[in-house]
C-alpha cells in the first residue's frame, strides 16, 4: 500500500527531545520503498525529518554512506539527531530546487548541470570505494535483471525461457565483470530526482545527493549509466554521448561497452521494478515511466555487444508487449 503522509506518532516526542519541540512537521516526499520525509520548520531552522520505520527499513545503511560521501567532500545530509529503534533521522534540509526541474524548466542549462553530474562521479570514482560496502558485480547483476522474468513477463502472460534469459545476459555481462577496471562506490539511484542543487555550494559541492542508502562496491559505468538514461526524465542524446566522453576523457578509461550493457542491465531490472510496484505495492503511477524505460532498452539493445539479449527479447517479447503495452 501506498505510504500515507501522516507523521508517525512518536515524531513529536523525538523532535522535541532533540531541540525541535516547537516545530511543525509538513509533508514533504514518499518514495518507491517504506520510508518517508517531513519538512521539520522551527521559525527561521529547517530540516528534514526521515521516516524509515523497522523493520521494512533500516536506517543505518544511509547514515553511514552519508558521512562516507561527506568525507570524499561531497554534499550529503549531515545527521542532526537518529533514533534507530524507532527509524527516525532528521536531517540537513537541501531546499526545494532539484536538478529534474530545474533542467527541464530551462533546457539550455542541461549540457552544463549534467557536466558537473559528471564530474561528481569523476570524483568519486578517483577514491577507494567505501569499506564494507556489499558487491554489486555479475551475481547480482543476472540477479537483478530476473526482476522482469519474475514480475513483467507474468504480468502480459509472456511464457519465459528462463534459462535462456540468464545465459544471453551472461554473456554479455561477463566481459564487463572481467574487464578489469577499478570498482568503485556505486550509488545505484543516482538521478535528477535525487539531486538537488543546494544555495551556497560551488562546483560539484553544489549538487545534494539523495537516496544512496543501498551503495554498493562496483562498475564505474553503472551510475553514469543511471543519470543519463533516466527512468524519469529524457536526457538528450548529444548530452548522453558528450557526458560518457567526458568521463571517459577524464579517466582515461574506456567504459563504453560495459556503459551499454550496464544501462540495458539497469532498465531491464527497472521494468520488473515498475511492474512489482505496480502490483504488489499499490503504486500504480510507475505505469506511466514504462514507455521511456522501454525507448532507453531499445536503444541499448542495437548496440553490437547487447546481440545475445536482443535476440532473446526478439524472440519471447513481441511489440505489442513493449512500449505498446503502456500507450
Amino acid at each position: 500500500m501506498a505510504a500515507l503522509m501522516i507523521p508517525p506518532p512518536h515524531a513529536p516526542a523525538f523532535l522535541a527531545a532533540h531541540g525541535w519541540g516547537d516545530a511543525r512537521i509538513l509533508p514533504l516526499a514518499g518514495d518507491a520503498s517504506f520510508r518517508r520525509y517531513f519538512r521539520i520548520v522551527d521559525g527561521d531552522r529547517q530540516a528534514v525529518l526521515m521516516d524509515a520505520p523497522p523493520p521494512h527499513e533500516d536506517p543505518r545503511p544511509f547514515i553511514a554512506v552519508a558521512e562516507f560521501l561527506c568525507e570524499q567532500g561531497l554534499t550529503a545530509p549531515t545527521i542532526i539527531a537518529r533514533d534507530l529503534k524507532q527509524g527516525l533521522l532528521l536531517i540537513d534540509d537541501f531546499g526545494d530546487v532539484r536538478l529534474r526541474e530545474t533542467v527541464d524548466e530551462a533546457p539550455h542549462t542541461e549540457a552544463d548541470y549534467y557536466a558537473g553530474v559528471t564530474d561528481l562521479l569523476v570524483h568519486l570514482h578517483a577514491r577507494p570505494p567505501m569499506d564494507g560496502l556489499p558487491a554489486h558485480g555479475l551475481d547480482q547483476w543476472l540477479g537483478e535483471v530476473e526482476l522482469f522474468s519474475d514480475w513483467y513477463c507474468p504480468a502480459f502472460d509472456i511464457a519465459v525461457d528462463r534459462e535462456a534469459f540468464r545465459a544471453a545476459w551472461a554473456e554479455v555481462l561477463t566481459p564487463v565483470e572481467q574487464d578489469g577496471l577499478p570498482r568503485v562506490t556505486v550509488l545505484r539511484d543516482y538521478h535528477a530526482e535525487n539531486i538537488m542543487l543546494v544555495p551556497g555550494r560551488d562546483g560539484i559541492g553544489h549538487y545534494g545527493l539523495l537516496d544512496f542508502q543501498d551503495a554498493r562496491v562496483g562498475h564505474p559505468a553503472y551510475d553514469l549509466a543511471s543519470v543519463l538514461e533516466d527512468a524519469r526524465r529524457d536526457v538528450s542524446p548529444a548530452v548522453e554521448t558528450a557526458m560518457l566522453a567526458r568521463y571517459q576523457a577524464a579517466t582515461g578509461q574506456d567504459i563504453e561497452a560495459a556503459y551499454w550493457a550496464l544501462a540495458a542491465q539497469r532498465n531491464t531490472r527497472i521494468l520488473g521494478v515498475f511492474v512489482r510496484l505496480w502490483k504488489r505495492d499499490n503504486k500504480p503511477h510507475y505505469k506511466s515511466f514504462q514507455p521511456r524505460m522501454w525507448g532507453l532498452l531499445e536503444r541499448d539493445l542495437a548496440h553490437p555487444s547487447l546481440v545475445p539479449v536482443r535476440q532473446w527479447f526478439d524472440a519471447n517479447v513481441p511489440a505489442s508487449k513493449r512500449a505498446e503495452a503502456w500507450l
